[in-house]
């Protein structure tokens, strides 16, 4: 993308949560850039110690443009003194396991909302020009912790863009990355590799799936097209989960059966990106949706004559999409690089 270069040269990016596997995907594609400086943003000294060491193992010229703080979202303070000189911020730090989320929301509302208003707050406050905020699918009709709270963020997010000119906020939506930390592809690997039965939760659910470079696309997307107030969809595949490890077995050559262990705390049969009462005013802009910022302010009574005026879309989730066969399941797995790797050393063992 011409925006790596042309909209971050001489700039500072910071990423929130950036020691995750976003916050990698995001310094692989910018480490090569005219970027200034990037940021790791995150409250965990080991992972970012170790995210160190490997840059300058494997970027050894190119590392001088990171730089480390250590910080929480939940902290406002330590978010404000990370700040200074910022331009963009990609805000990536949340919960996302379902299941912890489900057992400890609070925690979640903690980190997922009012961190998300302490990382406006702040960059409001340091004139940083634009934040893109990443959401989830799990936030349209939201049954679990973590779905609620990140719809409560993306809620956030639209408030605080009424209040501000000078940084555009934006907000992505997305559904399920594959081999990023805590997805369940990880977690086959280990157990085809210990010679286990793969588990599975519902072989009928559906998933939408996308990798962390498509993850990032999107972000950047929304960095050089988004409106400050917009959420932006992207058009993801789906696939069930059982022919999601039907591909994993083919790629292996592994015939152990498939162990089915029901659904876990809070989980959903199927996905939705796009809602039917986002579909009233939502923009179809090809690859993605765009949600726009509803402008209307609380007194209704203007609107009464006028009325509103749908878009003519309708809901996207991952029941309703085309489905991926196994064959066009197995295309997309290889074309993330961990799990080809994990592949090929396991063919050659």
């Amino acid at each position: 993308m011409e925006i790596l270069n042309s909209g971050f040269k001489g700039k500072t990016l910071m990423i929130t949560g950036g020691t995750g596997s976003f916050g990698n995907a995001v310094l692989r594609r910018f480490l090569n850039t005219d970027v200034k400086q990037i940021r790791i943003f995150s409250r965990d000294e080991l992972k970012q110690d170790d995210m160190r060491h490997f840059y300058e193992a494997n970027y050894p010229e190119q590392c001088e443009k990171i730089r480390y703080y250590i910080g929480n979202v939940k902290d406002i303070e330590s978010v404000r003194n990370a700040l200074h000189g910022v331009d963009y911020i990609f805000h990536a730090a949340a919960l996302k396991q379902v299941p912890s989320c489900e057992f400890f929301p609070i925690e979640a509302v903690k980190t997922n909302v009012l961190g998300t208003e302490n990382v406006l707050t702040s960059a409001i406050e340091e004139g940083v020009k634009a934040v893109v905020c990443l959401s989830t699918d799990k936030a349209a009709y939201p049954v679990n912790a973590m779905g609620t709270s990140k719809a409560m963020m993306e809620k956030v997010i639209v408030a605080k863009s009424r209040t501000t000119k000078a940084t555009k906020i934006c907000c992505t939506r997305y559904g399920n990355v594959m081999y990023s930390r805590g997805s369940v592809l990880p977690l086959w690997v280990k157990q085809i590799k210990a010679g286990e039965q793969m588990t599975l939760t519902d072989p009928t659910m559906t998933r939408f799936i996308m990798s962390l470079d498509e993850a990032v696309d999107l972000v950047l997307f929304a960095f050089e097209n988004g409106e400050s107030g917009d959420i932006l969809v992207q058009k993801a595949a789906a696939t069930t989960v059982d022919v999601l490890a039907q591909a994993l077995k083919k790629l292996f050559h592994y015939d152990k059966e498939i162990k089915v262990i029901g659904i876990r705390h809070g989980e959903k049969t199927y996905e939705t990106l796009l809602t039917d009462e986002e579909c009233f005013h939502a923009v179809d802009l090809g690859d993605f949706y765009r949600v726009p910022c509803d402008k209307r302010d609380l007194n209704y009574d203007k609107y009464l004559s006028e009325g509103t005026k749908r878009s003519g879309l309708a809901q996207f989730n991952s029941n309703n999409t085309r489905l991926l066969s196994v064959e066009e399941t197995m295309d997309k797995l290889m074309s993330i690089r961990e799990i080809r790797e994990e592949v090929e050393q396991w063919r050659k063992a």
